[in-house]
């Protein structure tokens, strides 16, 4: 059934692709034909997700930290969020609760790095900086530390064998007991306040099966430092309750000292055996839990058509492996970022974004969330007619006092629609990944920072529904970094406008659609119900009542975002001259109208 549905999807894009024109890139701008796409490594692809329905577990339920409720109150557009770890246990609970209000039904977590470290003269693991760190301290068995205790150990099986690598990875999560392949050789030790979890394997990242000890040989120890009670479970218990689906992060690869936005490819083999020892035991103990969605890879990598040589992607491609032997039918989450600057030398265009987007593909990570990049100020939002208009003065501190046209290669929205081109090549070639768009839910700066760290500030619900408008009908999904501080904080907070918004129209696209033997215009967007569509041109304007005149669709396909719905009314093109550009919004009754009128030109 769902290769019917990718089929619609694909014919959709095409018949939108051939009644549609929109304003292309200028054909001056450079396009890089050196693209590198041709992988050497070429995994499966994992089926990626359907769209899921989470249904709360009840409607309300009370615990320790309070009552809380279960239910949607104001669906949004978005419906995925980041959230960070926390100590206090009580927090995840109020973030769900919210997340989930506003109808969001996906949870991704932020996570932690494994870390190549030394140690002193007494096994002691030292920070970066040379001094001990204070977080393996607690670390001993038998009076001595854990790296002392792990070579004492391996020399007992070989007197040849010694440690020549030493790696940390902290965390909330326990494990169990598939986190280790050797035992007694690896195991669990009590620290106290923290439990650690001791691994030796060979550096190549094989993790051999036979766990021979006896021929004397260089091993890797990995400490982890965890905690006696599990996060993850908790928070799954939490994504069960409230209908949302949690996707946890895998370790962050060790990043190459001499071009930190790399993976180090020295720390690869070892990564690879702490994500299977990892994977192994969520398999072991999440396989089945429907609120799994599935796994975050943290480490991001820029867009660009020089993708398929970056090391990175050896790691996705590695991990893409292990998910699939572990946790079939899980997908693995990645969230690159986009830089559309013409003024610095890494700025890249929609074409050579897109050539990223399909080295990504060739991993066999299932969804590619792409960061809009707005938050950041590395693109802007803006229509094609409006190139020739001054950037948003809260862009300005990013690239100055410009036109949109003379400070990017494209908008959002370029970027997106090349994207979905990409995957459609990708889906007819066997590699089904889904495209999911990541609106940032900050500014570049503001007079409120919102996070404990840098300077970005607090943005707000009118600048993410323009967001949402240019990812368009393109995207399956729509997520954004990141609840934690940037949708809470301020006065008003985004989320606050959210819960008193919520109703607003989003209009995302408009296409010409004849339904015979009417000509007319087919909308999309959100919470169309008994809107009034305005078609605004040189020679007049026409409001077109929904209810009256046309028909609205409230299921959307399965390739579109949640909430999407589908108007059409009765228009005449004739009447709007050939190549100009048209303005569309949507008003409903109570008087909320769209505040991003979609820009929209037909060739009649």
């Amino acid at each position: 059934m769902r290769w019917l549905l990718v089929l619609l999807g694909a014919a959709v894009l095409a018949a939108v692709a051939a009644v549609v024109v929109v304003l292309p890139v200028d054909d001056a701008e450079p396009v890089n034909t050196t693209s590198q796409a041709t992988s050497t490594s070429t995994p499966t692809s994992t089926p990626a997700p359907t769209r899921a329905e989470p249904t709360p577990m009840v409607s309300e339920f009370t615990d320790p930290c309070g009552t809380f409720e279960t239910q949607e109150k104001a669906p949004y557009a978005v419906t995925g969020y980041w959230i960070t770890p926390t100590s206090n246990p009580c927090t995840w609970r109020s973030q769900l609760q919210q997340i989930h209000r506003v109808g969001g039904d996906t949870v991704i977590r932020i996570g932690y790095g494994l870390q190549y470290r030394t140690v002193d003269g007494k096994g002691r693991v030292k920070t970066r900086d040379g001094e001990v760190d204070s977080l393996y301290e607690a670390c001993e068995e038998d009076g001595v530390t854990c790296h002392e205790s792990a070579e004492r150990d391996l020399k007992e099986a070989h007197p040849d064998n010694r440690i020549g690598r030493v790696y940390v990875y902290r965390t909330d999560e326990s494990f169990g007991d598939n986190l280790f392949r050797c035992r007694p050789m690896e195991r669990r030790i009590d620290g106290g306040k923290r439990t650690y979890f001791r691994l030796i394997a060979p550096p190549d990242g094989s993790d051999d099966p036979t766990c021979d000890f006896s021929k004397g040989a260089t091993y890797d120890l990995i400490l982890i430092a965890g905690s006696p009670e599990d996060s993850l479970t908790k928070l799954l218990d939490l994504g069960d309750q409230f209908g949302v689906q949690v996707f946890p992060a895998l370790p962050l690869a060790p990043r190459d000292p001499d071009s930190p936005i790399r993976a180090n490819r020295k720390h690869i083999g070892t990564l690879t055996t702490v994500t299977r020892r990892i994977l192994q035991d969520y398999g072991a103990r999440f396989a089945d839990r429907q609120s799994l969605g599935g796994v975050y890879q943290p480490f991001e990598v820029q867009m660009s058509d020089t993708l398929a040589g970056n090391p990175t992607l050896e790691v996705y491609a590695d991990q893409h492996r292990i998910v699939a032997q572990e946790l079939p039918g899980k997908p693995i989450l990645i969230s690159p970022y986009l830089d559309a600057r013409k003024r610095v030398p890494f700025g890249q265009t929609p074409a050579q974004v897109a050539e990223g987007f399909k080295a990504l593909a060739r991993t066999g990570v299932g969804i590619i969330a792409p960061q809009d990049s707005r938050g950041t100020g590395k693109v802007g939002l803006y229509w094609p007619d409006e190139r020739g208009d001054e950037v948003d003065e809260r862009l300005r501190p990013v690239v100055g006092e410009s036109t949109y046209g003379t400070a990017y290669h494209g908008s959002t929205r370029d970027y997106y629609r090349e994207m979905a081109e990409a995957r459609e090549e990708m889906i007819e070639g066997g590699r089904d990944v889904q495209l999911w768009a990541n609106v940032e839910a900050f500014e570049p700066s503001g007079d409120e920072p919102c996070a404990t760290h840098g300077t970005r500030g607090k943005t707000d619900k009118k600048r993410l529904d323009q967001a949402v408008a240019m990812a368009g009908r393109y995207v399956q999904k729509i997520v954004s970094y990141m609840w934690s501080d940037f949708m809470t904080c301020g006065s008003p907070s985004v989320e606050s406008e959210i819960m008193r918004d919520w109703q607003r129209p989003i209009a995302v696209d408009a296409i010409r659609r004849a339904r015979a033997p009417e000509d007319g215009v087919e909308v999309r967007g959100y919470n169309l119900k008994d809107g009034t569509v305005t078609v605004t041109w040189s020679g007049g304007t026409a409001d077109l009542v929904v209810s009256e005149v046309g028909w609205l669709d409230e299921d959307p396909l399965d390739e579109l975002p949640e909430h999407m719905q589908t108007a059409w009314v009765p228009f005449d093109w004739g009447q709007v001259p050939e190549g100009e550009w048209v303005r569309i919004t949507v008003k409903l009754p109570s008087g909320q109208s769209t505040t991003e009128p979609l820009h929209v030109r037909i060739d009649t």
